[in-house]
Parts: structure tokens; sequence; C-alpha cells
């Protein structure tokens, strides 16, 4: 960042916020308007100072190295457009009258990378490749995304308005990690916009076309950029819809003796989207996924170790993914709660710590106010909450048994953070005599 970021980003945050201003109206109504320009205000101060962390402190890091692979990008406008679409929308596809660009772009060969570079590349082409101005608009992208999966939310518990909010908007880590120039940013929004998705086609069936299309352009995203969070999300999802559904049924009796074909159907569904997403990864593959996850996590491990770095250990792997599923417990425990205040080494480890605690013992406050009893009624009964505690189960899962540094987990984990914290809320909102939600409404 330099003198162009501040010429030209306060021009940008002035025109945002007055869009915002005007667009408010058709976004909110009296629960949520009071939320918006704070949401958004703090997406913009978590995407600027997350490029200042990286400058001043790390002194460099992957939203620089996004950032300079873009101008590598859009100098290619300088020859034609032809060519500068052709690296946006096609990546190059090898073509040699682009080796002069693509043979100085060090993720070329790293698609989910290159992705995020591509994208970065097409906001620069509108931000006249100002990192700060690209990063507002990184902003508003996963605040868009949010925003729809809040409001869904609020469709079927209209009275936990203000535990949403702080749910999707006001964790640190969340709006933080999830609003700068970073893969991050764009999964947390595709994640949102993937759950107003589902439940417009799948559960109130509306808006079908609008959502199909956003669908289709989501699930192309994170396909590309991190596909463990389409493994993470589709199985619950399934499930989540196929009982909406099945509770629509009238007749007790046939409800009863559908939900053995709804389970069926939604676990078929859900092992073929898992099995045919992940088909082609070399990493992710259902087959070769356990020793993915041993490489990845003693790589990180090993780099965190001879930096200095914030690593943690969960066990020995054996390459397996029985092996891996064997350490299960610990990885959901440290990517839900750790680190500890005591293993922190440095500033930023302090506030992911502080963060955890939070967790921990707002995790703690659930329990033993609502007991066991009433914890497993909520679950059961109520297909959003099962939904936001498997959906944060795997996550936390994948992200913990993949990341062995805090300093990456940190980051990883923010899209289980609003689904976490959205069940807690609603399992402590919701009494005996409440324990079924609003009848869902479109």
């Amino acid at each position: 960042m330099g003198i162009q970021d501040l010429l030209v980003t306060p021009l940008y945050l002035l025109v945002f916020y007055l869009l915002a201003y005007l667009t408010r109206p058709y976004f909110t109504n009296s629960q949520t308007k009071r939320y918006f320009m704070p949401a958004l205000t703090l997406k913009f101060i978590g995407a600027i100072s997350l490029g200042l962390i990286y400058q001043f402190y790390y002194q460099g890091g992957d939203t620089f190295n996004y950032f300079h692979e873009s101008f590598i990008i859009n100098e290619a406008m300088d020859e034609g457009l032809v060519k500068w679409l052709k690296l946006i929308f096609l990546g190059g596809n090898n073509d040699p009258d682009l080796l002069q660009y693509t043979s100085r772009l060090y993720w070329y060969n790293a698609e989910s990378e290159f992705m995020v570079s591509r994208i970065v590349a097409l906001i620069g082409a509108f931000t006249f490749d100002t990192y700060s101005a690209s990063a507002l608009i990184f902003a508003i992208l996963s605040f868009s995304g949010l925003w729809a999966m809040y409001h869904s939310f609020l469709k079927i518990y209209p009275h936990l308005s203000k535990e949403f909010a702080v749910a999707f908007f006001f964790i640190p880590s969340v709006f933080f990690w999830g609003s700068g120039v970073m893969k991050d940013t764009i999964t947390l929004g595709c994640l949102g916009w993937l759950f107003f998705c589902f439940y417009n086609i799948g559960v109130i069936r509306k808006n079908l076309l609008v959502s199909f299309f956003i669908g289709v352009i989501v699930l192309f995203l994170l396909k590309e950029i991190r596909v463990f969070m389409l493994l993470a999300f589709m199985p619950p999802a399934a499930l989540w819809v196929f009982v909406e559904n099945n509770k629509n049924i009238e007749n007790v009796t046939i409800r009863y003796l559908t939900i053995p074909i709804y389970l069926s159907i939604g676990g078929a569904l859900a092992y073929y989207l898992v099995t045919n997403v992940s088909a082609g990864d070399a990493r992710y593959d259902i087959n070769n996924i356990g020793t993915y996850v041993k490489v990845n996590a003693e790589y990180l491990y090993a780099q965190s170790m001879y930096q200095g770095g914030s690593a943690y250990y969960l066990g020995e792997l054996d390459g397996t993914l029985l092996g891996s599923l064997k350490l299960a417990p610990s990885a959901v425990w440290v990517s839900l709660f750790r680190p500890y205040l005591w293993e922190v080494n440095n500033p930023v480890m302090l506030l992911s710590a502080l963060e955890s605690l939070v967790v921990l013992l707002f995790t703690i406050r659930v329990i033993l106010k609502e007991k066991h009893r009433i914890i497993t009624q909520v679950i059961s009964l109520n297909p959003l909450v099962s939904f936001c505690v498997i959906f944060s189960v795997l996550f936390a899962f994948a992200v913990g048994i993949t990341s062995y540094n805090f300093g990456t987990l940190v980051r990883y984990k923010i899209p289980l953070m609003p689904m976490y914290f959205s069940a807690l809320y609603i399992m402590l909102k919701t009494n005996k005599r409440k324990l079924q939600p609003r009848k869902l409404a479109a």
C-alpha cells in the first residue's frame, strides 16, 4: 500500500457508503436496519486493517502476493482486451501468446491461488489496481453473502435478530480475517450465498431462477478455491432440506414412514455430491484424502517449528482416512477452543486465544443453563440447529486436522464461527415450551 491508496481509497469509500445508504431500505426491515451500516463498517475496517497488519507486522504475505499477480495479469490490457479476458476467464489456458505474463505468475499452476489472483485482477480493473480499494470490494462481497444468510436465518427465528447479528457480523476474527484480499473472504461470502440458495430452492421454493444462477457461481468458486468447504457443507445441507420438506407432510403416519426414505435419498445425494465435487482433485479425493492430510499437516507443523511459530500437535497421522478420524475429537476441540492463553507467543495470537476462551465459556454457559437433555431435544427437533452443529463439527475437524498451526487455523476456521454461535444462541434462547422454530415462510 502506498500514496495511491491514500488518494483513491477514500473516494471509493465515500461512494460505497452512499450506495449502502441508498440501497439499505431494499435489504433491511425494522429489525435489521440498525445492524446494516455498523456491520458493513466493521467489514471495511477489517479489510483495511488486514492489509496494514500484513504490511507492517508480517511485512508481506498472501494478500500482497495475490495483488502482485493481479497487477501482472492487468498488464495484458495494454496489448488489448482479448489477452486480458483470456487470463481472467480462461486462466491463460497455456496460451503461448500469454507466456510473457504467465511465466511471471508464481501461482499460475496452483489452481485455487491463481483463481483468487484472477478475481483480484478483475476487481483491480475497476479500482485502478489500488490495493485498499480492491480490499473494500472484497469486504462488500463477503458482507453480501453473510447478509443473505443472516436474513435467511431470521425467516426461521425472527426473534433472534440481535443474536444472529452478533454471530454473523461482530465476531472479531470473522470480520478481520474474512474481509480483506484473501481466499477466506471469498469463501465466507460464497458460504452465505450458498445457504441462501439452498434455503430458497430446497425449502421455501422462492426466487428459484436468481437462486439457481447465484448457486452455480458460488459452487464453481468454492470448488476452485476451497473444495473442502463444500465437503463439509453438502451432507448437512442435504439432510436439512430433506428434513424440512418431511416436516411439511401433514399426515403424521406418512411423515414418519417417509423419514427413512428421505434420509436414504439425502445420504445418497450427499455422498454423490461429495465424491463428485472432489473427483479429480488429488488433495480431497476420498481415496487420497488421508495421505493429503498427513503430508499437509506435517509440512505446516515443520514450517511453523522452523520459523518459531505457533504450531500444535494432535497425534501421529498414518496417512489413512481412519487414522485421521481417530484424531477427530482433538481436531474439533482445537478448532473451537484453542489456542489457550498460555500458548500465546505473539499479539495476534493473544486476540485469537481470548476469542477462543469466549467461545469455550459461552459453550459451557449453554450446557449448564439448558442442561444436556434440552440441548439434545433442540438439536434433534430443529433442522437448522442440526445443520449448524453438523457443519461446525465437520468443518472444525477438517481445518483442525490439516492446519497444525494456530496462525493458519484462525483464518481457516472463520466459516464455522457464525454457524456455531447461531446454534448456541438458538439453544440458549429456546426453552421447553418453544422447541420448534417459527413455521418457515417466504
